[in-house]
């Protein structure tokens, strides 16, 4: 397969119409090897418009999702960013390109170790692949310019907000299917605010679901 070729589809059919204009993100799409962070029966499916599945229930997000939270959270040189679910380490690296450092979580040990080792292969130096629950952050390593949230959750958890620097980004889907909001976060001092994005639906982190609903 021509993974270049299918690079340059997904920009120009996927990206573009869907109003991902940023040239430093397409420009990073159109050399980061996605190929290289899928798992190999997927592979022929790296740049197509679907989720692709991790095992342990995890999947990566679209190449197009992947790309709109890139464009919001606008990423400047030098920022400190943690993510939330490193599964394959795909996103991991994509944030690393244009960071100073890079932690991600990941709470199934399993993935933690195939994300390290895609890093470790793509040459990936400013990434560290942690094991634990990401919905509690790293606080011993915060505040960050940027937390990634990749992943659903019901709502932003605290930990994560009180984590952020002042004028920092957060980036989550964040709701209920059907209609779950991608949603981008800054904080303003001890000020957040929020702007719903776009809809979208992906499944939830362990442990961000709904609480569940009572019945009478």
């Amino acid at each position: 397969m021509n993974f270049e070729h299918a690079r340059f589809n997904m920009i120009e059919q996927q990206l573009r119409p869907a109003q991902v204009l940023d040239e430093k993100v397409l420009k990073l799409l159109a050399l980061a090897r996605r190929e290289e962070f899928v798992p190999p029966a997927w592979r022929h499916l790296a740049y197509a418009q679907t989720e692709i599945p991790l095992g342990h229930g995890a999947k990566m997000f679209t190449p197009l999702l992947e790309a709109r939270a890139l464009q919001a959270l606008a990423l400047r040189p030098h920022e400190t960013i943690l993510e939330i679910g490193a599964g394959s380490g795909f996103m991991a690296a994509l944030l690393a390109i244009h960071a100073e450092h890079v932690r991600t979580i990941e709470i199934e040990p399993e993935l933690a170790a195939l994300a390290r080792s895609n890093l470790q292969r793509a040459g990936m130096r400013n990434v560290q692949v942690e094991t634990g629950d990401g919905l509690q952050g790293l606080a011993a390593q915060a505040p960050f310019d940027v937390i990634m949230v990749s992943g659903g959750v019901a709502e932003v958890p605290a930990a994560l907000l009180d984590q952020l620097k002042p004028g920092g980004r957060l980036f989550a889907v964040v709701g209920a299917a059907p209609a779950m909001q991608a949603t981008l976060v800054r904080r303003q001092d001890k000020h957040f605010q929020s702007v719903a994005l776009f809809e979208t639906v992906v499944d939830y982190l362990r442990g961000a679901e709904s609480p569940p609903e009572f019945v009478f």
